[in-house]
């Protein structure tokens, strides 16, 4: 019998992430039974943001790299969409695997739905009931072309239900006849597996100069925070202010794009100001057993990232919003 082959698309960090639980699973129980193909669509390119993730989670090396880099919503999802349906052509996989909400996730959706190949969401189902946060529309998008959702949470699989889901589907499942599964949240999944690998492993703590318990963790990457001059400015103006009061640290790994918009947002008064305050530990992209090392060890955790406030769950710390 031959095996199935399913294609795996990923591209921003939480996505590979999310695949090593996938992939780690098919490697050691269904190696004979599937072929994984992995496709880096290329949207976060750092090396910090992505290709040491790779190696990290142990998670197989990518067959393609589409390259797309940073555009705007519309090229980018246009640029995948066009060498998307080169490699699925290429490739005939029986299904499309996809995770979350970006537009790595909206375009595979949508160029596999149009050449009949199956969508396998994981993920589905999650709503902001926001729709002017652009992952509101890849999700509701992504799921409304699946033919497997796999939703993480009660409340997932209910938001399914009001748009006329049907959980309790028959097989065979198809576009038209989607089954959806309350499977549980992978990154739990992941949390729990790499927390005791991070514990030996991980030296972030030490190279950072900091107290366990003593230090608040940050994380800031929505467009409506690194984007806004207002709600941008008032974040770390009471960080400033948290920090000075509370005599304690803060460390703030910066995706790319919040360090970009601070440059050009800022005024030069407040960015001196922040660069140079001695309780801000201000770093660049750290790999996730650093990141679990962090939320691990720290005494609060104050993030936009919804994978974050899912994680810490299974830690012992709890976020502030």
């Amino acid at each position: 019998m031959s095996k199935l082959k399913v294609v795996t698309i990923v591209g921003a960090r939480p996505q590979i992430i999310k695949a090593a639980a996938l992939s780690r699973v098919i490697k050691n129980s269904f190696s004979n039974q599937i072929e994984e193909v992995i496709v880096h669509t290329g949207q976060h390119y750092d090396e910090n943001m992505s290709a040491v993730f790779f190696d990290e989670l142990e998670i197989p090396k990518e067959k393609y790299n589409l390259g797309v880099g940073s555009q705007t919503h519309a090229q980018q999802t246009a640029m995948m969409i066009t060498e998307l349906e080169k490699v699925l052509s290429i490739e005939k996989p029986h299904a499309v695997v996809v995770y979350g909400d970006t537009n790595s996730t909206l375009a595979a959706a949508l160029t596999a739905s149009k050449m009949f190949i199956p969508v396998v969401h994981i993920e589905a189902g999650l709503r902001s009931f926001n729709k002017k946060m652009p992952e509101e529309i890849n999700r509701i998008c992504c799921d409304h072309v699946s033919t497997l959702l796999f939703a993480p949470t009660v409340t997932a699989v209910k938001n399914l239900t009001k748009e006329n889901f049907a959980v309790n589907a028959k097989p065979p499942f198809t576009i038209d006849n989607p089954a959806v599964f309350h499977c549980g949240d992978v990154m739990f999944d992941n949390s729990i597996y790499f927390k005791e690998k991070a514990e030996s492993e991980s030296t972030i703590i030490k190279q950072l100069g900091i107290s366990k318990d003593n230090f608040v963790l940050v994380t800031i990457h929505r467009e409506n925070n690194t984007d806004n001059t207002v709600n941008l400015t008032n974040i770390f103006k009471s960080i400033v202010e948290i920090a000075e009061e509370r005599e304690i640290d803060f460390v703030i790994p910066l995706h790319p794009r919040t360090r970009k918009m601070m440059e050009s947002l800022f005024s030069k008064s407040f960015f001196n100001k922040i660069n140079d305050n001695k309780r801000l530990k201000i770093i660049l992209p750290i790999p996730f057993l650093d990141i679990i090392a962090l939320e691990t060890n720290c005494k609060l955790i104050i993030t936009d990232s919804g994978g974050v406030q899912k994680k810490v769950t299974s830690l012992k710390n709890h976020a502030l919003f």
